[in-house]
């Protein structure tokens, strides 16, 4: 995976959100020769720039409201946030890790570490990718579990069913109508609200 995250620096979308000033045009020109494809934004927008793996942020205290409403914007499928920083302090530091970003890289911005930087984050960035999906699919299937039992009470209520027989009905349902036991069991519940729907319930 390493080298993985290595080759796929070459190619990186970025955005360097930083002052059009010489230490910006360096850092461009050093993300170039990196092999990213770079483009610059200034001032902070409200949004960050639509299809870009990887974002190099200046942070300044006096730009502290433009920040926070930058940050706010992230979603789940965000880029992988880099802060440039200038100076270290309480206020500083409070700034950075409200913004969770996941690699910082001190000014002057110099071209040794650049690279290390944007790996790491990278890194972090794919492994917190990676943790998110896996918690979709336990949830998923968490609530597949919980349909299934549902659909097992039903069952063994209006049948006079045993726990097994209610389960191997939904599962033999599910094979005869090559669905899953999930799709089965969330049939099953709604067949049953529509057969026990009282108007009064509305």
């Amino acid at each position: 995976m390493a080298i993985q995250i290595l080759r796929d620096i070459k190619g990186l979308r970025v955005q360097a959100i930083h002052p059009n000033d010489a230490e910006g045009k360096q850092l461009v020109e050093q993300l170039k020769r990196i092999g990213c494809f770079v483009e610059t934004t200034w001032p902070i927008p409200a949004s960050f720039a639509e299809n870009v793996d990887l974002v190099l942020l200046a942070m300044e205290q006096e730009d502290r409201d433009a920040l926070q409403k930058l940050v706010k914007s992230r979603t789940e499928t965000s880029p992988t946030l880099i802060a440039i920083v200038g100076y270290e302090s309480p206020s500083a530091l409070a700034l950075v890790l409200e913004s969770d970003v996941l690699a910082v890289i001190e000014r002057p911005v110099k071209p040794f570490g650049l690279l290390t930087q944007i790996a790491l984050a990278r890194s972090l960035w794919l492994e917190r990718r990676e943790q998110a999906r896996r918690v979709r699919k336990l949830e998923r299937k968490l609530n597949g579990i919980q349909q299934i039992q549902k659909a097992k009470a039903i069952l063994m209520a209006s049948q006079s069913a045993t726990e097994e027989e209610a389960f191997q009905s939904i599962r033999k349902q599910a094979m005869a109508k090559r669905v899953s036991m999930e799709e089965m069991a969330t049939a099953i519940i709604r067949a049953n609200d529509l057969l026990n729907f009282r108007p009064d319930d509305a």
